[in-house]
């Protein structure tokens, strides 16, 4: 299979390519895709040498598949014109995923829904990711109706700049700003720009991407995205009230039961997640898992994945698995 990796050289499209790797995923010929400043550059991939390419020389090699992380600009630009010339094109940024026509998809939850004709397929964002795989076995039992969520979230979603900025911190270094505020053993309550209502569009995300992949727009939901300088992956408090009452032993074997989750709730041994233990694997970890005896049919857990694999690289690739196992690609 021809694939071309759009935004290969960037933080997500080297995790996307690691992910490809480790998972064998059937790769006959590699175009890797990159920006002006990194075009004509080499990278090393299973024992090979690439040339990084352009938009518009991988666009010309009608690829398979491409899997975009280079941006929203970038994706609605040339993401259309791949699905034109019949490239499966997945694309990790938001520009495509609150689109009406478009799927927006976690495999464990919703990949029956694609078809053939998707040509442009949007992968959530990282933080709504592992929210809707923690909450989804357990909405398929009692049924969700309200979640309040506060997110910890990794400067990796951020990017290189960010990580830099909190290494010249913690040795006293003055350098480039990601962030309006120091990171460096601090916490922001700033995850993405502001909007008109206060909320952020991160939080606003985990709003309405929750309620397109699980199918159910009357979920109350409303969060809080703060930055925390942490390497690992994001982390989230998660209060959630079902429509029905439930049972907690039920609800622990559920989540040692799903697809893509590991259960870490063993408060006798200390054990719970951790983004520190998250990081580089694909899971989503689950744990203080207790109902709150403050309202009715509430529970509250604690939430953590990597998010540069399952809530990005790895959930895109997954995808296009689907799609193989589904004969459509």
């Amino acid at each position: 299979m021809k694939v071309a990796v759009v935004g290969a050289t960037g933080m997500v499209g080297t995790i996307i390519l690691k992910v490809l790797a480790e998972r064998k995923f059937p790769v006959t010929e590699l175009i890797p895709v990159a920006s002006e400043n990194s075009l004509g550059k080499e990278i090393a991939w299973q024992g090979q040498t690439y040339i990084v390419q352009s938009l518009e020389n991988a666009l010309s090699q009608k690829p398979d598949l491409a899997l975009f992380s280079a941006g929203g600009e970038c994706s609605l630009e040339w993401a259309p014109k791949f699905a034109a010339a019949g490239t499966t094109v997945i694309d990790n940024s938001s520009a495509w995923r609150m689109k009406a026509d478009i799927k927006l998809v976690v495999p464990e939850i919703n990949a029956d829904q694609l078809t053939a004709t998707d040509k442009i397929i949007a992968n959530p964002n990282c933080s709504t990711i592992q929210m809707v795989l923690a909450l989804n076995p357990l909405h398929q039992l009692y049924g969700l109706e309200r979640i309040i969520v506060s997110t910890y979230q990794s400067i990796t979603g951020t990017g290189v700049k960010a990580m830099k900025q909190l290494e010249n911190e913690e040795v006293g270094i003055q350098g480039a700003m990601a962030y309006p505020y120091p990171i460096y053993r601090n916490c922001l309550p700033h995850c993405d720009d502001f909007t008109s209502t206060g909320y952020t569009k991160e939080e606003m995300k985990l709003v309405h991407e929750t309620r397109k992949i699980i199918g159910d727009k009357s979920i109350g939901i409303t969060a809080t995205a703060v930055r925390v300088p942490v390497m690992g992956g994001h982390s989230e408090s998660i209060n959630v009230t079902f429509k029905s009452d439930f049972d907690m032993s039920t609800v622990r074997k559920t989540m040692h039961e799903s697809e893509g989750l590991v259960l870490q709730d063993n408060t006798d041994m200390c054990t719970y997640p951790m983004p520190k233990y998250a990081e580089g694997k694909d899971a989503v970890f689950v744990g203080r898992l207790r109902r709150d005896e403050s309202f009715r049919n509430t529970l509250n857990m604690w939430v953590v994945s990597d998010n540069l694999r399952k809530g990005a690289a790895t959930n895109a690739i997954q995808i296009a698995e689907s799609l193989l196992a589904k004969k459509i690609l």
